[in-house]
């Protein structure tokens, strides 16, 4: 299976496979991830729809794989509830936070430090504590204007793998998958929200961007948050695509 693929070979494939033939996919790659990393593979759980559907292909994979959320001080009251339902019922889900004093309401004035402080260091912690060469996001190219040009595997860091399993999933396949298999979401999504982050940085919106109600009213509306686009290991800019290799 081709990994490296352009952003037209993507968007071909977006529009033209299949929702049974795109979570054969998913499988799949999880699959030959779990076989090559083993318990140095794991899930990265945002408790936003994808993560949880991505959290729910890695079970079917191996019960075994381990997950962590990071969650943050601005998390709305569902989230955080929703977050406790889920470590309650997956306890190998470990749940890393960034309590540092900050400047007061720092996402008014510098939202890209506070993302970083808040969520990246945090991603960066789990990373290093769970001696991680690959971590599972669930991240998907359909969702905004910043997520065209990433790749189902990527290697922003040497050594430490980033896979993307659900790619090339449109967000209705997303909501599909939740409703065949009956997977828990995060109560947000019934007020209308698309796409889930901080209280003060997070509203509804309509439109084909999912996450158009990110940070708006900022330059960085409908932006992201640092942990797809900054390289998690300390001391290393290294960016560079990759494929998966037997191991």
């Amino acid at each position: 299976m081709e990994y490296n693929l352009t952003v037209e070979e993507i968007k071909e494939m977006v529009d033209n496979i299949n929702f049974a033939q795109k979570v054969e996919r998913s499988l799949d790659l999880i699959n030959q991830a779990h076989a090559q990393f083993g318990d140095r593979m794991v899930v990265a759980n945002s408790l936003g729809k994808d993560s949880v559907v991505v959290w729910h292909l890695a079970k079917r994979v191996s019960p075994q794989i381990r997950g962590f959320i990071v969650t943050t001080r601005y998390k709305p009251k569902e989230t955080v509830r929703f977050m406790n339902e889920e470590v309650a019922r997956h306890p190998e889900l470990q749940v890393f936070r960034n309590d540092a004093p900050q400047p007061d309401k720092l996402y008014l004035t510098d939202p890209d430090q506070c993302c970083y402080n808040l969520k990246a260091e945090p991603t960066r912690q789990a990373i290093q504590e769970m001696d991680v060469d690959c971590w599972i996001t669930g991240l998907r190219c359909t969702e905004g204007r910043t997520r065209t040009n990433f790749q189902e595997v990527e290697e922003l860091d040497k050594g430490l793998i980033k896979l993307n399993p659900i790619l090339l999933w449109h967000e209705r396949e997303v909501w599909q998958y939740i409703a065949l298999h009956q997977v828990p979401v995060n109560p947000l999504y019934i007020q209308g929200y698309r796409s889930l982050g901080c209280a003060p940085c997070t509203h509804i919106a309509t439109g084909p961007d999912e996450r158009a109600g990110r940070w708006l009213g900022t330059s960085k509306c409908g932006g992201e948050c640092g942990i797809h686009t900054r390289p998690l290991k300390v001391g290393t800019d290294y960016q560079k695509a990759s494929t998966l290799t037997p191991s």
